[in-house]
């Protein structure tokens, strides 16, 4: 049992800081992780947009936070001179984080932490880093104030990628293009996972979109390597992260209003862990039945196919502005 106070956790565990053009959301992660006191940070930047005058000054700004180190830190850094995208980008920084590092945390510069949500990952990292069946740990928790068991947190099928943590050795299944999957198979795969058909048709859809490139993410491929390989993902029962970059400007999350943007953080007073590690599918179904507009969906269902196709692609656009794409 871990006990937190009023004092800062000092996080043990290496941070990457993945930032592009938010100079205003990066700072305030930043103070986040300066009160963490990380020993290893890795910073990683996009370069600005060609085409978009105003990305200079404001990835210019953002990685100043390098200037305002100023504990005791080991900091790499890989600030790239050519815009590489958003799927380029993130999954590129966590491939050279874990280059280097057998696990650790990795947060985005609109995702704001709690401080205990370092101590969250530092526990749980040790607790299960032999432990195969575990692949992810994610500080954001979607239930709005639901909880599951009586614990600090359950287990999922899902991988939320709003602040989280794992090891190198599930990202090195990760897969950018998908190109070990074969798209004939994926369906008949996801039933496995999942049992209401629209459900499936929606995954099935978002992996055509993603292996085919026409979705600029690189989340989704983390959700399919982690289904494929039988893994569970560590959510608590109280939200941890805040994601306080939801606006116009956002890549993804563009609807200011939505019930993600902006979670109340929580603090967790102390750690204890399930007896049964198995996932909570129902807790999973809130998310899905929500993201992918099931309801409305299953109202549909009785149309021609091709409005039935129409829906599926209505309820993954709608998904990629939620907490899926990352």
């Amino acid at each position: 049992m871990h006990q937190f106070t009023n004092v800062p956790y000092q996080a043990k565990s290496p941070i990457l800081f993945v930032v592009f053009n938010k100079p205003d959301t990066t700072w305030r992660v930043f103070e986040q992780i300066r009160a963490a006191k990380p020993k290893r940070l890795y910073i990683a930047a996009d370069a600005p947009r060609p085409g978009f005058p105003g990305d200079e000054l404001l990835c210019k700004q953002s990685r100043a936070v390098v200037d305002a180190i100023d504990w005791d830190c080991e900091l790499k850094t890989l600030f790239r001179t050519e815009n590489v995208g958003c799927r380029e980008g993130v999954s590129s920084a966590a491939t050279w984080f874990f280059r280097h590092e057998e696990e650790g945390i990795i947060l985005e510069d609109d995702c704001l932490p709690s401080n205990s949500f370092f101590k969250f990952c530092d526990t749980l990292l040790e607790k299960y880093r032999s432990d195969t069946r575990i692949r992810h740990i994610t500080g954001c928790n979607l239930q709005q104030g639901k909880k599951w068991g009586r614990d600090t947190y359950y287990f999922s099928n899902m991988t939320h990628v709003w602040g989280w943590a794992s090891w190198k050795r599930v990202w090195n299944d990760y897969d950018k293009n998908l190109d070990k999957y074969n798209g004939k198979e994926i369906r008949e795969q996801l039933k496995n996972i999942f049992d209401d058909p629209l459900i499936v048709e929606s995954w099935g859809h978002i992996f055509e979109e993603v292996k085919a490139g026409k979705v600029n993410a690189w989340g989704y491929q983390l959700d399919f390597a982690n289904f494929f390989n039988n893994g569970l993902t560590i959510i608590p029962n109280e939200n941890l992260i805040s994601n306080i970059g939801f606006g116009p400007n956002a890549t993804h999350t563009i609807d200011e209003n939505s019930i993600y943007a902006n979670i109340p953080l929580k603090e967790i007073e102390e750690i204890t862990h399930p007896v049964f590690i198995l996932p909570e599918k129902q807790a999973d179904r809130i998310v899905l039945n929500r993201d992918f507009n099931i309801a409305e969906k299953r109202r549909k269902q009785q149309l021609p196919g091709k409005k039935i196709k129409n829906w599926v692609k209505f309820a993954f656009k709608r998904a990629a502005a939620f907490v899926l794409l990352g």
